[in-house]
């Protein structure tokens, strides 16, 4: 028969538990008072020589559901679903301490290392916070995803593809009704372009009277306005670049009489 892992009491014959999550063995500590808000610091529960560790335990996760009385698989929220973080004696598995998963601070990671955590437990009344360490990095890696695993059945992490049902099995969430999209017949959509907002036009007018071609769009803009600068002489071809450069040449190289110039009698070359 199943019991209460907190309580110890039986319960009911149709209650469902399993097991999320082992660890053969895990360090436990006594840590200092919480001094920031930020977080816990794993290394001040190992300085010393670890002389704040208290005792070697193994981990469970165990999962308890209980369906509500005339519910049944098909009724949403039917049972009542409670996560615990058991620290037990490896040999004789006897409780050392119980740590209820009511909200995500029940366990925190540490800071400084992805193997440190600080959890929540109660006994007796009382409740603590310890350190716990584990030796392997894979196990504390499968230790966090079975908690993220938790949360989202415990509802403190929504799913917005499934919902818990009997047992941890996932409901299918029905589906949104699908929305048509579609443009209308003669209906057109426009592309947002350099910051162009899109909208969708009317349809056009079938009337052709009321259209105007492209063509008349350009041959009806208004000419310059009078006195506006006009365009600048196109630069010169390099045949008459090459013509000009000739004619200079044998104006240079042409006698003085040859461009008009007497033979200096007049005193022109004295």
């Amino acid at each position: 028969m199943n019991t209460d892992p907190l309580t110890g009491q039986p319960l009911p014959s149709n209650a469902i538990q399993r097991v999320l999550f082992i660890a053969p063995k895990v360090h436990i500590y006594q840590i200092p008072p919480l001094t920031s808000t930020k977080g816990y610091q794993a290394s001040t529960w190992t300085a010393d020589n670890n002389k704040r560790q208290i005792f070697t335990a193994r981990l469970r996760i165990l999962e308890t559901s209980i369906p509500h009385p005339g519910s049944t698989d098909d009724d949403e929220g039917s049972e009542t679903v409670t996560t615990t973080l058991l620290l037990e004696d490896s040999s004789t598995g006897q409780l050392f301490a119980a740590a209820p998963y009511t909200s995500p601070n029940s366990v925190e990671q540490a800071l400084d290392s992805s193997r440190f955590f600080a959890i929540t437990v109660i006994g007796e009344g009382r409740k603590a916070i310890l350190g716990m360490g584990f030796e392997e990095r894979s196990e504390a890696f499968d230790f966090s995803i079975s908690l993220q695993d938790a949360r989202r059945v415990l509802g403190f992490e929504k799913d917005p593809n499934a919902r818990p049902g009997k047992g941890g099995k996932p409901k299918v969430a029905p589906e949104e009704p699908k929305r048509d999209f579609s443009l209308k017949e003669g209906e057109t959509i426009s592309i947002n372009l350099g910051g162009l907002k899109g909208r969708r036009s009317r349809p056009e007018a079938k009337n052709p009277g009321q259209q105007r071609s492209e063509q008349d769009a350009l041959f009806s803009i208004r000419p310059p306005p009078a006195g506006a600068a006009s365009f600048l002489p196109p630069p010169p071809t390099a045949q008459s670049v090459k013509e000009e450069r000739r004619r200079s040449r044998q104006a240079f190289e042409m006698k003085p009489e040859e461009l008009g110039f007497d033979d200096g009698e007049f005193g022109e070359f004295q």
